[in-house]
């Protein structure tokens, strides 16, 4: 689940709260005097401080990724997505403020993270009136930043693990960290420019945004479970479930008499769009995938507990066992394309 621009996005509307998170850790590191001299000497330690959260974000979500691939294992990848979702949720609330009695579960920091942190303050502050100052200072806190329990950056930390891939969770991170990036980089300038009233209502923007995420992936995690209640099935079950074309209930039977079914994707679409397929017997699916999308990568039926690869441009034999009459889950392994697998006793 490649969430590189998304959490881009996020990284961008969720910088005010970057700001008044991390700014005095900007104030903390400013190289005494360089507000007199070259451009390039005034946003060294800010370039530094910048590359060094990036990195530090980078490598936790590579972690994080890493962890969630894991937890792929036994059929837990819907329910970790599921967890990432809702928790995403919850944070997205918690951040408008507009619920006292979620501050309750407010996240702190670790005591080690903090007294890190308060040292490197105290040497930074003393480095400073001696006029001794080191690049190093803003390249640690950087790398500690990365370990911040602030609600934005859990809420990429969670999108990264719900990615159930070490490369996705790196680039998950990857894209937050750069969205925080222009907003910090002009803190001096910008944040005595912004009103109180347009940081708060930036605030409520950049919860909501979190929030909806985090009901995008709650609902990608319901469909991976093959849960019978998802976005899809809501809609169904208000305008109708799409009725199979008569050329679509048509399938062959192989020399070891097993039914055989053709299912194209295309356009991140499954075509057609409804399986129907003949009740308490194997059915062998011919899933022939013209493109090489990464959400297409896999298909999945979590009901009949099937997760199987696909080759990019190429025609996969997927098994699926004998089913009794009803209507499954159809999708990719990320829970994003939509279908339905309809099973009837014909």
């Amino acid at each position: 689940m490649n969430l590189f621009l998304p959490m881009l996005g996020v990284g961008l509307v969720t910088s005010i709260h970057c700001v008044a998170m991390c700014g005095p850790l900007v104030l903390t590191y400013a190289v005494k005097g360089a507000e007199e001299g070259p451009l390039v000497k005034r946003m060294l330690p800010h370039v530094a401080y910048q590359s060094a959260k990036i990195l530090s974000y980078v490598l936790v979500g590579f972690i994080l990724g890493s962890i969630g691939s894991v937890l792929n294992l036994g059929g837990l990848r819907g329910w970790v997505t599921v967890f990432a979702g809702a928790f995403m949720v919850f944070l997205g609330l918690q951040m408008t403020g507009k619920i006292p009695a979620l501050n309750r579960f407010a996240i702190r920091p670790p005591k080690a993270l903090g007294k890190a942190i308060g040292s490197l303050r105290k040497k930074a502050v003393a480095d400073e009136a001696a006029g001794h100052v080191s690049i190093a200072t803003p390249i640690t806190f950087g790398l500690l930043t990365g370990l911040m329990p602030c609600g934005p950056l859990i809420t990429a930390q969670v999108a990264a693990a719900g990615t159930g891939a070490p490369v996705n969770g790196a680039l998950a991170m990857l894209g937050f960290g750069l969205g925080t990036a222009p907003l910090m980089l002009g803190f001096g300038a910008v944040s005595g420019v912004l009103s109180v009233t347009f940081k708060r209502r930036m605030m409520v923007v950049a919860a909501l945004v979190v929030a909806v995420l985090g009901v995008v992936m709650l609902n990608r995690g319901l469909n991976l479970v093959g849960s019978p209640v998802t976005a899809q099935t809501i809609e169904r079950g208000i305008v109708g479930a799409p009725a199979p074309k008569a050329t679509d209930a048509r399938y062959a039977t192989g020399t070891d008499g097993v039914a055989e079914i053709t299912l194209v994707i295309e356009n991140t679409r499954f075509v057609p769009a409804v399986v129907s397929i003949p009740a308490d017997r194997p059915v062998r699916l011919i899933v022939e995938r013209r493109e090489a999308n990464a959400c297409s990568d896999q298909i999945a039926l979590p009901q009949l507990g099937v997760l199987k690869d696909l080759a990019p441009n190429a025609t996969t034999v997927v098994d699926l066992p004998a089913a009794k009459a009803g209507r499954y889950t159809l999708t990719c392994g990320m829970g994003m394309m939509d279908g339905l697998l309809q099973v009837s006793g014909r």
